[in-house]
């Protein structure tokens, strides 16, 4: 019989030190302190589309004054962040949201495993967040004209789009199609390199997401109690 995990995308992992230098480990070092230390609202948890967020004006100007953490590492998969979150990421805070944007650097997994990963990730949110709600950002599309890995990250979405119940305490928010040009491709004033957002790129993502947390934050504690039953 095989040994390999019937739902791969599933399994919490550490990232390997191939380099040696401790970076990704020190990463995750850094974000269990912070939750020693700070009492955010609004946590942001995933990929380097999480991380790279810090480096731009939305970050400041959008997210970073509704008391919001940033624990987004690049290279990041499902199985990573899960381990992540088992191993410190959550303890001593209590969000009121949880934004997670994870899944497309899932390249070893199908798309139906991929989607089994969010969505585990997400299960793991809410076991551990029982009062906070969690937005999924669907993947967006990549390379400038369609292709495979493209394909594969709109199943993941149609997937996600299927399985989440409607309300509920997971919401799925998909701002890909926005990104695309009238011929279908996609433009580097919005992905410098047809993966990364630019500025630009990351704005026509930070509007609707920055809409819905100020939605979900403004309810009051009977609203958002009645929101997920």
């Amino acid at each position: 019989m095989s040994d390999k995990p019937i739902r791969p995308a599933t399994e919490p992992q550490p990232v390997e030190d191939v380099q040696g230098d401790g970076r990704w480990m020190a990463q995750h070092t850094r974000f269990v302190q912070e939750c020693k230390d700070a009492e955010p609202d609004v946590l942001f948890v995933g990929d380097s589309m999480v991380q790279l967020m810090l480096q731009h004006d939305i970050w400041r100007e959008m997210f970073s004054p509704l008391h919001a953490l940033n624990f987004g590492i690049g290279g990041d998969t499902t199985c990573n962040v899960l381990w992540r979150l088992q191993n410190g990421e959550l303890d001593n805070i209590k969000p009121k949201v949880v934004v997670l944007w994870v899944g497309t650097n899932n390249h070893q997994h199908t798309a139906e495993q991929v989607a089994e990963g969010i969505l585990a990730v997400a299960q793991l949110l809410t076991s551990r967040l029982p009062k906070a709600k969690v937005i999924i950002l669907g993947l967006l599309p990549r390379g400038e004209r369609p292709n495979p890995l493209r394909e594969k990250n709109s199943a993941v979405n149609g997937l996600l789009r299927s399985r989440l119940p409607r309300p509920g305490q997971v919401l799925l928010l998909d701002a890909g199609p926005g990104l695309l040009q009238p011929d279908g491709s996609l433009s580097q004033r919005d992905m410098f390199d047809f993966l990364h957002l630019t500025a630009a790129g990351y704005a026509a993502v930070a509007k609707p997401l920055s809409e819905l947390l100020l939605q979900i934050l403004e309810e009051t504690p009977e609203e958002r109690r009645a929101s997920l039953v």
